[in-house]
């Protein structure tokens, strides 16, 4: 078969690889002649030596094919392996996207609480001020001028209370 045609594409081998695979069945087929060998000055040695060396060339070629049809099936693996983890990506950039939203609700909601918590505290002291307040027997005395007690205000209390209400406590009132 003549060099560099091919007879079609064989299942499972690229065009490449027939063509470099027929070239190498030639190459058996042929003499093996070393290049350190000197040529002898006959002609059919020197067609022969440079038939060696096309032959040779040809492997290298062929070599050198295969290496390159394997680095590209390296790259359209790494090529699909890239498209894949873009995909990935997106996905979680999205997922990412989602959970920020549901992050910053629930830090919203969170000092809402927090506010919440501080009213909800000041509202139970008022309640507990107020209900001390209403469960003593206490007495508001309004109108009363500020210093007029002295220092003993118990025994002006219970003078003024008995000027007041024209009532003579016995026992007598005791204050706490």
């Amino acid at each position: 078969m003549p060099r560099g045609k091919t007879t079609g594409k064989a299942p499972g081998k690229p065009a490449c690889q027939l063509l470099f695979s027929e070239a190498l069945c030639e190459q058996k087929h042929s003499p093996v002649v070393d290049p350190l060998i000197p040529p002898h000055t006959n002609t059919n040695m020197t067609e022969d030596t440079q038939g060696a060396s096309m032959d040779r060339i040809l492997q290298e070629i062929s070599a050198v094919g295969c290496k390159l049809e394997g680095m590209d099936n390296a790259m359209v693996a790494l090529t699909a392996e890239t498209r894949s983890m873009r995909l990935e990506i997106a996905g979680f950039q999205s997922q990412i996207s989602g959970l920020d939203q549901r992050v910053t609700t629930v830090e919203a909601q969170a000092t809402s609480w927090a506010n919440r918590d501080q009213e909800l505290l000041h509202l139970r002291s008022r309640i507990t001020d107020l209900e001390d307040r209403s469960c003593g027997n206490n007495i508001r005395l309004l109108g009363v001028p500020e210093g007029t007690e002295g220092t003993d205000i118990p025994s002006y209390l219970r003078d003024m209370l008995t000027k007041l209400t024209d009532i003579t406590f016995d026992p007598p009132l005791e204050f706490q």
